[in-house]
């Protein structure tokens, strides 16, 4: 069984300026007349007003993948919600175009490789305490394979080496996997398995199971909605799923169906802070129906009806 709410668009908000520090590989800033002017509506005033917005909790949470479909809307989520945020990115410059210029106190960016272990510096995770995972590539052989981003490369390895490198006092990882893993060798999921994605998504989560870190692995069904790989923040935050806004989440790999990206990023930073979510795998579908937004109360339903199905 699983249970279902509804998910909701998320609001605009103004954003503030940025600066980017040095080491090691961070990116530097530009003036705040250039973050001003990537800021600038065409139909109002720079939604980009001042420097003063601090964090609204402790929390610096690290995506890995943050360019990436469910990644970028999980970046503009946190933003929105005035969390701080860190990048890692194998390619800093989609930063700067999908969110601009914020300021160190809410978004930094590292340039790296979850392939590289060499990339995966200690002064990297000084002072993070969470971290959502959301790296990935295409089932089959496409376009996104260039520079070996195979499934073996990016759901496995990078998975193995991101883990083996997190501190010991890590709060939480989550981390975004996929439904049909337990049964990458049964029709129709072995079909998509044909190139391994499954299997190394599995061994991805079977590294994160056995680290010893708090986790939670969220599973979601095939991803709509996006990527919106060529938008800026102000877009990816007025982004809707649809009418297919309903959330539903189950366990035990028993779900089959589609999966909104703007519910899948709003699944992960919500399950951060839900105790009970801790050491647990959730398979997660969007159906029509209207959602529950940022309401962690709704969330908690969500995620308790599961477990106790």
């Amino acid at each position: 069984m699983a249970s279902s709410l509804s998910f909701t668009a998320i609001p605009d908000f103004p954003l503030t300026l940025a600066k980017f520090s040095n080491h090691p590989q961070r990116i530097p800033s530009l003036s705040s007349s250039t973050s001003r002017h990537l800021f600038q509506s065409p139909n109002s005033e720079a939604t980009l007003d001042s420097e003063t917005t601090t964090p609204s909790s402790s929390k610096l949470v690290l995506v890995v993948g943050g360019s990436g479909g469910v990644g970028q809307l999980v970046v503009a989520s946190l933003l929105n919600q005035n969390i701080k945020s860190r990048l890692l990115l194998r390619d800093p410059e989609k930063a700067m175009a999908l969110f601009g210029k914020q300021d160190e106190e809410k978004l930094q960016v590292f340039k790296g490789d979850t392939r590289n272990p060499e990339d995966l510096d200690p002064s990297l995770f000084e002072g993070v305490t969470h971290v959502i995972c959301c790296t990935g590539t295409t089932a089959f052989p496409s376009k996104r394979w260039d520079g070996n981003n195979t499934p073996e490369r990016t759901d496995w390895e990078g998975v193995r080496n991101l883990v083996s490198a997190l501190p010991s006092t890590l709060k939480r990882i989550v981390l975004v996997s996929s439904v049909g893993v337990t049964k990458f060798n049964e029709l129709p999921w072995s079909i998509m398995n044909l190139f391994g994605v499954l299997k190394y998504k599995k061994m991805g989560e079977d590294f994160v199971l056995k680290s010893g870190l708090p986790f939670t692995i969220i599973r979601p069904g095939r991803l709509t909605d996006g990527p919106y790989t060529s938008y800026d923040l102000n877009t990816l935050l007025k982004a809707t799923a649809g009418k297919r806004c309903a959330v539903v989440i189950g366990q035990g790999d028993k779900l089959v169906g589609e999966a909104s990206r703007i519910v899948v990023a709003e699944a992960c930073i919500q399950a951060l802070d839900i105790e009970f979510t801790e050491g647990e795998i959730y398979e997660i579908n969007s159906v029509e129906g209207e959602g529950p937004g940022c309401d962690q109360p709704k969330w908690k339903e969500l995620f308790k009806n599961a477990q106790s199905q």
